[in-house]
């Protein structure tokens, strides 16, 4: 358990103290937010009134005390330095006018990056997971961590841990992907990093909000018990326990028409008795009052704010609207004052841990010096932040196919195409600040510089000819002409091509920018017809948030290289992949889908959704999960198991020889899949149960070992509990989920077993030998 979990659990008579002093209102208040406006030299105002009912001043507000601060910096382009003068003179205005002097918690968007005007923006999380590196990916959660600090701000509303089972959701670019361990282990390792720099964790969402019906957002879910367990719950349930994030966030789903913000056996007995959660749970915003408006389950914002109170959530976001009817639910007897309470607790213990409460204030280590110093923001955007997200991109850059065309020679000529080619925002995500809200204020200057992909490309090679062809949406086809005769004369080709992220119908990829095709968007896959045609090599270039069909394209390109939003230094990674600087080394967590219509689709499939002869639906991938090329070549040998029968309490290793094959170093993904299970419900045909990325010199070997847990071996019997017992199986190291790889067959004997959450959910990988 880390430190800041420990928190949650310590001694806190000062709190007890301090809820038996406060009343009825003075509890509630500290159980909301406030959505807090402000700009360089403007005035804090509300900034969401329109969607709560809210319109107090702030000095009413101060006066009554408050939970939470709503997106100070992330609502509008204001400085770090302004913004942290007012955060200040707004915590001095609690201190001493709110009843008993307590400040507020604040929170702010932190996805990919702080999401506030000049922070350092880091590639999304499909390219996180792509480079299969956990450690690299806790640099990136301490990174961002260490800014909200130096911003004074104490939680941070990241990351997702929804597990992708449908490629036309819409915030698909906000995974890890379509596997539940690969969405846990580097999940936790990003929660690590923001907790290791005193940051409440918020993971998001629980649960199920990514298997909603035909991939709306929103819409209603049908997940089962054991897909709930195996698939939805089980990236929560590593988080919890490796990396103790203080809080959770519900999902807006309703899971077979029970909405999560007012599940009780959800958000209690699943995630504080089974899981053993202690900290707090935070509502996704305005979801409180979904419950009335999109669900209707309750009749008003008072029934809402009851029933999601007793089913487990403790602070009402963004604002004020719901909770406060607690209030009169008391006065009224449909609620003990003892649920708030409970609630409040949670609460106040995070705030006397960060110096907020009138006793503790000057006891905090660190935060009383902060307050009582003058205020300095930092810098959002330093150098070894840029360095970083340069490292990710890098690490983050999937070759997925290549005729050899790659790497480009330095001297030819290039025609760089498409509309993604000189766009600073098609690199980013939907919660990065600059697609956020910097499309709301186009008079503010850019919070950061951002380099587009020609920029990179006309540094790292000599003869660079553009056009850009087409917009990513709309049908204005006026450019592909003059484009396709560039792309006639050149060399090669250059088509970059894909997303652009937004929200709520602003973009092709993102919150509410949910697909029924898996077409590239708008006129390009006319335009990349067109460039194939002329005969010149075409290298596809896919700058996207979600996996296209691009089938037709594939045998026909020279060569594709896929760039999840690879961040405000992603730029130089294509470029650099694209000559042969950097070796790709990405792997792909989504599998490349065919046509809309087999969604949903992951690789986690039991055999009959596989090929059959039972229906004349394909059910292949274009490209399977797992999968990533090189400029060099890979080779597994000598697999080992130090035993081929273990118990059900035993474990086995399981050791391979990685060697790299080629003429350059590079790094494998070494993959272990449990396949061929003959168990009591139906399996996966393949389920991945442990990873390392390996790097290798050219000609060089390593040792991969895996300790694997009969316990990991597990799943949700016909009993609706977790079990292993006598069962046979196959364990096999693989490149990619389809690549039969080195294997060899397991039996584990004993008794059967009911497992609870205590179980083993991680296999420890070791690396030795080599480099």
């Amino acid at each position: 358990m880390s430190d800041s979990s420990a928190h949650t659990l310590t001694e806190a008579p000062e709190v007890d103290d301090l809820i038996a002093a406060m009343t009825l209102e003075e509890k509630v208040a500290q159980l909301v937010g406030l959505w807090i406006g402000v700009a360089d030299g403007g005035e804090v105002a509300p900034a969401q009134a329109e969607n709560t009912g809210q319109a107090k001043a702030w000095s009413e507000t101060a006066a009554e005390g408050l939970g939470q601060i709503t997106r100070l910096y992330g609502t509008r382009p204001v400085s770090a330095q302004y913004g942290l003068e007012t955060l200040r003179r707004l915590q001095a205005d609690l201190r001493s006018a709110a009843p008993h002097g307590i400040g507020a918690i604040v929170h702010e968007e932190c996805l990919t990056g702080v999401a506030a005007w000049g922070a350092t923006t880091f590639p999304s999380p499909p390219a996180y997971a792509a480079t299969w590196d956990p450690e690299l990916i806790e640099r990136v959660g301490a990174a961002i961590g260490g800014s909200l600090r130096g911003l004074e701000v104490h939680q941070g509303l990241a990351p997702v841990l929804d597990v992708v089972r449908d490629a036309r959701w819409g915030r698909v670019e906000e995974t890890f992907g379509e596997d539940p361990y690969v969405v846990g282990t580097l999940g936790a390792a990003y929660i690590r990093g923001l907790e290791s720099s005193d940051i409440i964790a918020t993971p998001k969402h629980f649960a199920g909000y990514s298997a909603s019906r035909a991939a709306r957002n929103h819409g209603p879910v049908d997940a089962g018990p054991r897909e709930l367990a195996e698939v939805f719950l089980y990236p929560f349930e590593i988080v919890i326990r490796d990396s103790s994030p203080r809080s959770i966030m519900p999902s807006y789903a309703a899971i077979d028409h029970v909405p999560s913000h007012g599940d009780k056996h959800l958000l209690t007995d699943v995630l504080r008795t089974d899981f053993g959660f202690n900290g707090t749970v935070v509502s996704d915003y305005f979801g409180v009052n979904f419950l009335e408006t999109t669900q209707g389950v309750t009749r008003s914002r008072a029934e809402s704010a009851v029933l999601a109170l007793c089913a487990g959530v403790d602070v009402e976001l963004p604002d004020a609207a719901a909770f406060p009817h607690l209030v009169a639910a008391v006065r009224a007897g449909i609620l003990e004052e003892s649920a708030i309470d409970i609630a409040l607790r949670r609460v106040l213990v995070q705030k006397q841990h960060y110096g907020l409460l009138p006793a503790s204030f000057k006891a905090a280590a660190g935060y009383a010096e902060r307050a009582g110093a003058e205020a300095v923001a930092p810098d959002l955007n330093p150098v070894e932040h840029r360095d970083l997200a340069r490292e990710v991109a890098e690490k983050a850059t999937i070759l997925l196919a290549n005729d050899g065309t790659l790497p480009l020679a330095a001297a030819a000529r290039i025609a760089v195409v498409g509309p993604n080619a000189h766009s600073r925002t098609a690199l980013l995500g939907d919660y990065s600040f600059t697609n956020h809200v910097e499309p709301h204020y186009p008079d503010v200057a850019e919070g950061i510089h951002i380099p587009t992909i020609l920029d990179a490309m006309r540094i790292e090679f000599d003869s660079i000819d553009y056009s850009r062809g087409c917009e990513v949406e709309g049908d204005d086809a006026g450019g592909i002409d003059a484009a396709v005769a560039q792309a006639a004369a050149a060399d090669v080709v250059v088509a970059v091509m894909g997303d652009q992220a937004g929200l709520f119908g602003r973009g092709t990829v993102g919150e509410g920018n949910d697909v029924d095709s898996l077409e590239l968007p708008g006129l390009q896959r006319r335009f990349l017809e067109a460039l194939l045609a002329t005969g010149t090599p075409v290298v596809l270039v896919l700058v996207t948030g979600r996996p296209y069909d691009i089938s037709w394209a594939t045998d026909r390109c020279a060569a594709i290289v896929q760039a999840w939003f690879p961040g405000q230094e992603g730029a130089a990674a294509v470029a650099g992949a694209l000559s042969g600087r950097i070796n790709p080394r990405g792997r792909t967590t989504l599998s490349f889908p065919h046509s809309a219509g087999r969604q949903p689709a992951t690789y986690l499939r039991p055999a009959l959704a596989g090929p059959s002869g039972v229906t004349s639906l394909g059910a292949d991938f274009v490209y399977p999960f797992g999968h990533g090329l090189s400029y060099t070549t890979f080779a597994h040998s000598n697999l080992t198991l130090d035993a081929d029968r273990i118990d059900s309490t035993g474990t086995v290793q399981v050791r391979v020889t990685v060697q790299n094959t080629g003429e350059r170093d590079g790094t494998d993904v070494v993959q272990l899949y449990l396949r061929d299970v003959t168990a009591h419900v139906t399996r996966p045909v393949s389920t991945l149960i442990g990873y390392a990325a390996v790097d290798l010199e050219a000609g060089g070997s390593r040792d991969v070992t895996f300790t694997v847990s009969a316990e990991r071996l597990s799943y949700v019997g016909q009993s609706g509990h977790w079990e292993v017992g006598p069962m046979e199986a196959t364990l096999a190291v693989a490149h990619n989920a389809e690549d039969a790889g080195q294997s060899s067959r397991i039996t584990v004997t004993g008794q059967r077993r009911m497992l609870g959450s205590d179980r083993v959910l991680v296999t420890p990988v070791s690396v030795t030998g080599g480099e």
